[in-house]
Order: structure tokens, then C-alpha cells, then sequence
């Protein structure tokens, strides 16, 4: 079996030797004109993780803007993006047609763990990338040399687990953790980085409960995690069960300390969460990477500035308080970088070789000191986060750390 693996591994980087030594020169790709550079992604536009969906807007408004600039390499950047409706099966249709019928040069900025895993197979064997993604799955992440085209943007969902559990085991030594999940990579892998950083720690998962992504509720979960004992509960769920889950609690009386999974952490959705279960959120721990432009520590930011001028002329329709939007941004300000050093007339191995060579701290729109950095064998771009605790009284997310490891 090793010897097998070892192989494997070597075929994989001999196809991404091939692929970087034909991105030197040559004709371009399908996506690419004298004048144009077409990619493409799906996002959440409706269904339960609509919140996303503005992901897809923020990154086409810093496209534009970019646009107006000239482009890049004297090419205009055409962002073609679906609604998907978080269903993977409706991401895989949308992604042949991107791929197939738009004739994208790469996928990019595509929303959510199981929608991805349902394309990249697809994308791995079409040769084409499948860049920046919104996702931190090692399942997604984890195999660079076997699905070498593939390459997330989100920090390490373990990483982030495991952020939690080494914050418990030195906060509170003796706490006894619930766990509600979603029941894909995302809530499994954060649930495991949370148990290997606690393991002989003090601190015990006393229950855990899962819920589906076609689930309607998770209020019978809260319920058996409440009954379990539990004085600290962990929500890593998308922002509509994310809700659920604290009215959940509130309701039946129980005031856990809470952490939650970065990914619901808007300010527009903590606003709702604080309204209906404000013990919970008060206090509440989780990480981040990105600035928040609701937050008036950032009022003078040159970034914040450029972000709300660009949502003013580009995304006239979309709120400037939406971090959202703001995380589009970032990612597209990352894929401009990529597409820069891809070479004059970029291919796809061209866009592939410089996705996998990032090493900037240079994105205005993340949090000082984060860096971005990936490699042959490194699919995450993020390796650091800083943890942040919410503030009722404010409204805001305050930091509580200093630079922290998400590996």
C-alpha cells in the first residue's frame, strides 16, 4: 500500500511538472481573448445558505473595479456565477455548463464543502482549476498531489476545531462541551480538531448531535445536548442553523458558554442572533481573518475606504455592511494577484503554477499580519487566525488573541 501511495504521489507531481512547464508559453486556453479572461463559480443565491450568496456580487464588484483600471495584462476579467442553491447536485450541472458551455479558463470562488467535493473529480480530470474556493476541508484540501488542480481559500476547518479546543483546555480545564455539527467535512472536521486539541487536556465532549443539510430544524438536538450536562456548547453550523440552535437553547432555559464556526459570524447575523438569544451571544468566542467594515476600529482604513467605494459604483444594490461582500473582495483581490503573475496570455497550468506559488501578506482586506502562502503540497492558503469575542453591548466582535496557528 505505501509503495502504491509513493507512486501515486509521483504521477501527481510529474502531471503538475507538465502542467507548469506547459503554462511557460504556448497557445492560450479555453476563457481567454486578446481582450478577456472569462472564470466562473456557483454560490448560494437562495436556499438555507442564502447568506453566502453575496460572496458572488462582492468579488464581480472588485472585478469591475479592477476593470476600470485596465484589467489585468491589458484583459478584463468576465466573472460568470450561478445560484446553486447550496445544492451540490444543482453545483455539479452548473459547473459542466461553466466549464463545457461558458468555456470559463477556471473555476473559482465556488461555495461550500460538499459542493466542491461533488466537482472536483470533474475538474481534475478536465484539466481545469478549481481555485480559491469557499472551504477548508482536508477532504477538499488535503490531497494537493492527487487532485492538484484543486486549491480552497478558507483556513483549516480542523485548524479552526482545534483553535477552540486549545482556547477551552486553557480557559476553562474542566469544561464539558456539547457539539452541534453539520453533518459534512465541515462539521466533522472541526469537530476532530476540537477533540485532538482537548484529548488529555481536562476538558470532554459529553454529547454531540449532527443535522443534515436538507434539515428543516435542530431544536430536538439542542434538546439532547442541554440533557447531556453540557456547560459549553459549540455550534459549527451554517448561519440559519447557527440560529436555530441558540433560540434553541434560550428557549429551554440553558446558557452555555458558546463558541461558534467562523462562517456565521456576520455582524448582520449576530445581529439576529443577539435579538433572540442574547445570553448566548454575549461573549460568544470564534475566529477571524478578515476585517469587518461595520467595525469602527476600521473607519480610517484605507481598505475599508476603497470597499465602500467600490460597492458605491459596483454593487450599488448590495450592503456595505455585509462582511460577506467583503470577504468576495478578498478572495478576488487574491485571484487578480494570481491571474497577474499567470503570464501575458495565461493558461490553465500558467493559473495553476501561480496558485500554487502565493506568498503575500499584501491583501489589504485581512486582518494585519495574516499571511497568505500555499505550495506544491500546500492546498491552504490561510495558516492563521486571530480569535475574536462578541460584545452585546457594541455589536461587534472584539479581538481576544494574537496571531494563532489554524494548521
Amino acid at each position: 500500500m505505501t509503495r502504491r501511495l509513493g507512486i501515486a504521489a509521483a504521477a501527481a507531481l510529474l502531471v503538475l511538472a507538465a502542467a507548469t512547464a506547459a503554462g511557460a508559453g504556448g497557445a492560450a486556453d479555453p476563457g481567454v481573448t486578446a481582450t478577456e479572461i472569462v472564470i466562473g463559480g456557483t454560490v448560494p443565491l437562495s436556499g438555507e445558505a442564502a447568506a453566502f450568496g453575496s460572496v458572488g456580487p462582492g468579488a464581480k464588484a472588485y472585478f469591475d473595479y479592477v476593470n476600470a483600471r485596465g484589467g489585468v495584462n491589458g484583459r478584463k476579467i468576465r466573472y460568470v456565477f450561478y445560484d446553486d442553491a447550496y445544492n451540490p447536485a444543482q453545483t455539479v450541472q452548473l459547473t459542466r455548463r461553466l466549464v463545457e458551455q461558458d468555456r470559463v479558463l477556471a473555476i473559482f470562488n465556488s461555495v461550500g464543502t460538499a459542493n466542491n467535493l461533488a466537482i472536483r473529480e470533474y475538474l481534475n480530470a478536465q484539466k481545469v482549476p478549481q481555485l480559491l474556493v469557499g472551504d477548508g476541508s482536508e477532504a477538499l484540501g488535503g490531497a494537493p498531489l492527487r487532485y492538484p488542480w484543486t486549491m480552497g481559500f478558507l483556513q483549516s476547518y480542523r485548524g479552526e476545531g482545534a483553535v477552540y479546543g486549545r482556547d477551552i483546555a486553557a480557559r476553562t480545564p474542566k469544561a464539558r462541551l456539547a457539539v452541534l455539527f453539520e453533518n459534512t467535512e465541515l462539521g466533522k472536521e472541526m469537530t476532530q480538531g476540537l477533540s485532538r486539541a482537548i484529548a488529555r487536556k481536562g476538558p470532554k465532549v459529553v454529547a454531540s448531535e449532527s443535522y443534515e443539510l436538507v434539515s428543516t430544524d435542530v431544536s430536538a438536538q439542542v434538546a439532547r445536548l442541554k440533557a447531556s450536562g453540557a456547560d459549553t456548547l459549540l455550534v459549527f453550523a451554517t448561519p440559519k442553523f447557527m440560529i436555530q440552535a441558540l433560540l434553541a437553547a434560550t428557549k429551554l432555559g440553558w446558557k452555555p458558554r458558546t463558541y461558534i464556526a467562523s462562517l456565521s459570524i456576520e455582524p448582520t447575523i449576530m445581529d439576529i442572533a443577539k435579538a433572540n438569544a442574547p445570553a448566548l451571544t454575549n461573549g460568544a468566542r470564534s475566529v477571524a481573518f478578515v476585517k469587518n467594515p461595520r467595525d469602527p476600529i476600521w473607519a480610517k482604513d484605507p481598505a475599508v475606504k476603497l470597499y465602500r467605494s467600490i460597492m458605491t459604483r459596483f454593487n450599488p444594490g448590495g450592503r456595505p455592511t455585509d462582511v460577506y461582500n467583503w470577504y468576495g473582495m478578498t478572495v478576488a483581490w487574491t485571484m487578480v494577484d494570481v491571474l497577474g503573475r499567470a503570464g501575458k496570455v495565461p493558461t490553465r497550468a500558467s493559473l495553476l503554477r501561480a496558485a500554487r506559488s502565493i506568498d503575500t501578506r499584501a491583501n489589504p482586506f485581512l486582518l494585519p499580519g495574516i499571511r497568505l502562502k500555499t505550495g506544491l503540497k500546500d492546498s491552504f492558503p490561510l495558516d492563521t487566525v486571530y480569535l475574536y469575542r462578541y460584545e452585546n453591548r457594541t455589536g461587534q466582535w472584539v479581538r481576544a488573541s494574537g496571531l494563532l496557528a489554524a494548521r
